[in-house]
């Protein structure tokens, strides 16, 4: 703290020594009546007071006023109008009214009778705060908007480039939805302090005024990050320099420091806010900046710091030399300091820099000094009692009004139910809201129980949600997305609610903003964000609803423009869910309503061809447009309805290529003794149009026609053939049966692409192809990352190592373990080391860096060392399934739907048989359903296999499957030999069949399994 100087002398430039202000330097022009002051601006040569009868009084410097009278120019608004604050630029003094409103008065001598300008464009905005640069000018309303008009030449007003200068207010609309707190104009710069202490500046920025650390102009609001979290309250300009002030009281300083006003103990500019260090210690109250100077006010120390300029006598010491540290001023009074009686009799300080001007002013508390930081309009417990417990009809209209401000006008919105305990919203970002939610969840409760102030806010945030600002990025701005859905959460959702307009405002958001507010949702407790969800989900399934039943009258783009908007949101809050781990079961973001949409027309036989042909392009259309919605957003859709969604996506491609010459199939000729060899020769010849064709096998000599069955027992085999070790196409784990790339298998080879082709192709022609593949392989098809958990599914010995290090906690443990950054891998049947990182032989693996380690580790076996195997594969993968949409699965469904499953419910099976030429309940169908539940599992799966061409059960489960029983017609069932129809899943019995029978055709099956292909 600087040291405190004491010097006698009475009050320069005061009328008498019993006077309430003191001037410096000595100002020769005052009101009579100094104690009937509301406010005071001294800027450019003249002296604006703001007097308590609501009358304004302006005088000029002698020099300004060419030698002239020094008697004030006095000036008084119409009748029952009081002045409630003044600022002034070069030319104009800009007025502000007791009812909000705005004029501008000219400050040349030669206009003093020239009529004032009203700024009509502010009407009705109810301005609360003033401020004015050299050229420029600014009005901050109740409603929390920006105006600003002037010369724009260094875009000191905040609108862009394309003005250079603006006669008329205009918005500021990078700053619209922030609830600011203060305003402030320099020279030709400007800035803006929000509610939470987020501070944005502009124009003018050659000294480093705006404290972005550099000297370039901005032409629109920009953030201040050397301020973030500094619980920022005040702001103060000066010509070429900035003062803030915290709510601790600290004072940070930056721009020109020329003369010393940054109090720095230096001339030196500032580019990033720098603090006071002079002050350190000191709770200041009060910061001012003239044009060269700065004032602040220490109300624990009575006194008034002044540094800067002294060229005027303005820093009150008595001296016209600069000043580079904050030092008191000399404020004493016949033996008393002017402070210490202000403190006496309960008087307010108030500090006024002008120009070269200082002023200290002492006014008593019934006749305080106006308000220059009035606070726009929010919400508070003592204003939602108000609204909620008034019962004089008087004061509905009013509170009607407050109601229609506060939640038609985002600033407002995002400016109420502040956390302020322990200044939690003070650290407002994108880890934080700063929302008290239980102060908004309880204006929820308390709004609901008064139906008119329901109604009055309902209609007003109906209105807001359709003006949402979309460029939107600040999480001050972005409050007003998490507030909404809980001030609604009492009303029925329809397809008019709120909600579906905030989804669709959410989607015209820019992506920065997205961003943020995906960071604000994933921070809040989880059972908000689980009503988030609940709501959405239940919203979706209503507009789905709804679209369905009037899909006779409504266009399918109304899917893609209306619709889709709540289940992108969906989307955005999987994501959400899925990184925070908030664990919401996929169950929840699931939409029934979908399944039916993609249901195909089914005909009547009554109806012609031309009927026909209308319903079914009709409907063509519609399911096109769904899938290119649903699609996009898989959240949405259960296993089902995505298998669903693939089929009817393959179906259409395959008609677009096929038109108009249905039933073009891609023929694959192979023989069973070199399936492989023929299945490569056969895709290195095909054309890529080829494979968006359906597949149709046929093996040599054999009269076999392909109608599904041929097809999957082609996948059967193969994927057995190349699995197997002796092929070594893939590393094989004892322990867990998997398999994975092999980095042996040379790069410049295309048995990956091929093999990538396989299972693009299975995909798109609906086949399994059983490959043993771990999770991995399917997070890394949708760009999942992986972790040690995934090398635990693939090689659980080393993932247990793995873990055992990380769990490890002692030191010394782990640098007996010898390890550093390397791996071992096998290169023509020796083993090398390849380092994990630059260096790695000589970075032992400790304690501090054993993560990196496993990550690097886990990296290493799932990405680097099979790069290039694995592009191989995605390549021949994305050309054998030419569908793009197949990432909409999850990577567990994609593993499931490609290998099937192995849970079998053969009571089910029976509950789903049907039967042709059969009763349930004749003996040859009971006799059946005996035998074959006595067979062991294996065999069981067996037969599977002989009836469906694989082992495996499709994706939907044993639920889905349908199997036939047909009757042969056979008397004598000697004289039958089993036959199966895969594509329809059915089997032919003979008449009579006797349990003996049954079991005979059994074994046979079971004994020529091998015969069939597939053992």
């Amino acid at each position: 703290m600087p040291r405190q100087q004491r010097a006698p002398g009475r009050c320069p430039g005061l009328p008498s020594p019993a006077c309430s202000w003191l001037c410096f330097p000595k100002a020769p022009f005052f009101p009579a009546d100094p104690g009937a002051v509301r406010q005071i601006c001294c800027k450019r040569g003249c002296l604006a007071v703001v007097k308590t009868d609501g009358t304004v009084g302006v005088w000029h410097s002698a020099e300004k006023a060419g030698g002239q009278s020094r008697e004030p120019r006095h000036i008084k608004l119409k009748k029952n109008v009081k002045v409630e604050a003044v600022d002034c630029e070069t030319s104009h003094l800009l007025i502000l009214s007791s009812k909000g409103e705005l004029s501008e008065h000219s400050l040349a001598l030669q206009n003093v009778k020239s009529k004032p300008r009203h700024l009509t464009e502010l009407r009705g905005k109810w301005i609360i705060q003033l401020a004015c640069g050299d050229h420029h000018s600014m009005a901050l309303s109740k409603g929390g908007q920006l105006f600003t008009w002037g010369q724009n030449e260094y875009g000191q007003l905040g609108v862009g480039r394309e003005m250079s200068s603006a006669r008329e207010p205009q918005l500021v609309q990078a700053l619209e939805g922030i609830p600011l707190a203060k305003i402030a104009a320099g020279g030709s710069h400007s800035m803006a302090v929000s509610l939470s202490g987020s501070v944005y500046s502009w124009g003018k920025n050659a000294f480093g005024q705006l404290g972005l650390g550099h000297t370039e102009d901005r032409f629109l609001p920009t953030y201040v990050n050397a301020l973030e979290h500094k619980k920022t309250v005040f702001v103060s300009c000066g010509g070429e320099h900035t003062a803030v002030l915290s709510k601790d009281g600290l004072v940070c300083t930056f721009g020109a420091g020329c003369h010393g006003q940054l109090g720095h103990n230096s001339t030196c500019n500032e580019l990033y806010p720098r603090f006071v260090a002079e002050l350190f210690g000191a709770r200041v109250s009060q910061v001012a900046c003239g044009r060269w100077h700065t004032l602040v006010y220490v109300p624990d120390l009575e006194d008034v710091y002044s540094f800067g300029s002294g060229s005027e006598g303005q820093l009150g010491n008595r001296s016209k030399s600069d000043q580079l540290i904050p030092l008191p001023i000399k404020l004493r009074k016949k033996g008393r300091r002017f402070n210490q009686e202000a403190s006496a009799s309960k008087e307010q300080i108030k500090v006024i820099a002008g120009d070269n001007q200082s002023i200290v002013i002492s006014l008593k508390e019934k006749n305080s000094y106006a308000n220059l930081n009035q606070a726009l309009a929010r919400v508070g417990e003592e204003e939602t009692d108000k609204w909620v417990s008034n019962l004089d009809p008087n004061q509905w209209q009013n509170i009607k009004r407050n109601i229609k401000l506060i939640f038609s006008l985002t600033a407002c919105l995002n400016g109420s139910f502040l956390k302020k305990s322990q200044d939690e919203h003070f650290r407002t970002s994108q880890e934080a809201a700063g929302i008290n939610m239980s102060a908004l969840l309880l204006f929820s409760d308390k709004m609901a129980k008064n139906p008119k102030v329901l109604t009055g806010v309902m209609d007003a945030v109906k209105k807001l949600v359709q003006s949402l600002n979309s460029s939107a990025t600040s999480p001050e701005a972005l409050r007003v997305f998490v507030i909404i859905p809980i001030i609604i959460r009492t009303q029925d959702l329809c397809s008019d609610s709120p909600l579906k307009q905030l989804a669709r405002a959410i989607q015209f958001l820019q992506p920065e903003g997205k961003q943020t507010l995906e960071s604000l949702w994933s921070n809040l407790d989880f059972p908000f964000f689980k009503d988030l969800v609940d709501n959405y989900q239940r919203l979706s399934s209503i507009m789905l609803s709804s679209f369905i039943k009037q899909r006779g009258s409504l266009k399918p783009e109304y899917l893609t423009e209306v619709i889709s908007w709540p289940f992108q949101i969906l989307q955005m809050l999987y994501k959400v869910n899925c990184r925070t781990g908030f664990r919401i079961q996929e169950k929840n973001f699931y939409v029934p309503e979908v399944k039916e949409m993609l249901l195909l027309p089914k005909f009547n036989p009554t109806q012609n061809i031309e009927q026909v042909q209308e319903i079914f392009m009709s409907k063509f259309n519609e399911i096109k447009f769904a899938l290119r919605v649903f699609t996009q957003i898989p959240c949405v859709l259960d296993m089902e309805a995505k298998i669903q969604l693939h089929d009817l996506n393959r179906c259409f491609l395959y008609f677009e290529y096929s038109w108009p010459y249905f039933g073009v199939f891609t023929e694959v000729s192979v023989s069973r003794q070199n399936l492989v060899q023929d299945t490569w020769m056969f895709l290195r010849s095909m054309q890529d149009i080829n494979f968006q064709h359906f597949l149709k096998v046929c093996f040599y000599g054999e009269p076999g026609i392909d109608d599904g069955g041929l097809s999957q027992e082609f996948f059967t085999i193969l994927t057995r053939e190349l699995c197997a070790p002796e092929a070594q196409i893939f590393r094989h784990f004892e322990e867990s049966h998997l398999i994975w790339f092999s980095s042996q298998v040379p790069a410049q080879e295309d048995i990956y692409f091929l093999i990538g082709n396989i299972f693009g192709m299975a995909l798109y022609n609906m086949k399994i192809a059983a490959f043993p593949f771990p999770l991995a392989l399917f997070k890394k098809m949708v760009d999942i990352p992986l972790t040690l958990e995934d090398l635990k599914e693939l090689c659980p010995i080393e993932g247990r190592c793995l873990q055992a290090l990380l769990d490890e906690q002692y030191d010394d443990i782990i640098e007996s373990m010898m390890l550093d950054f390397t791996v071992m891998k096998e290169e023509r049947g020796s083993k090398v080391s390849v380092e994990l990182k630059e260096n790695g032989a000589n970075i032992p693996v400790m304690k501090y860096n054993r993560t990196e380690y496993v990550d690097a580790y886990v990296n290493y076996v799932f990405n680097d060392s099979i790069k290039e195997q694995f592009n191989d594969f995605m390549r021949g993968f994305v050309r054998g399934s030419p569908t793009k949409h197949w990432n909409m699965f999850f990577p567990a469904e994609l593993r499931v739907v490609l290998l099937g499953r192995t849970e079998y419910n053969w009571e089910r099976l029976e509950e789903n048989a049907k039967y042709n030429g059969y009763e349930k309940s004749d003996e040859t169908i009971r006799n059946f359903w005996v035998v074959f539940h006595g067979l062991p599992e294996e065999k069981k799966m067996d037969f599977l296999a002989f009836l469906t061409g694989t082992n495996r059960v499709p994706s939907q489960g044993m639920e889905s499957f349908v199997f036939t029983i047909e009757d042969a017609g056979k008397e004598n069932p000697d004289l039958w030999y089993p036959e199966a129809s895969t594509c329809l899943h059915s089997l032919s019995l003979p008449r009579y069949s006797s349990q003996d029978v049954l079991q005979e055709m059994f074994l046979f099956v079971l004994e020529h399994y091998e015969k069939f292909g597939l053992a």
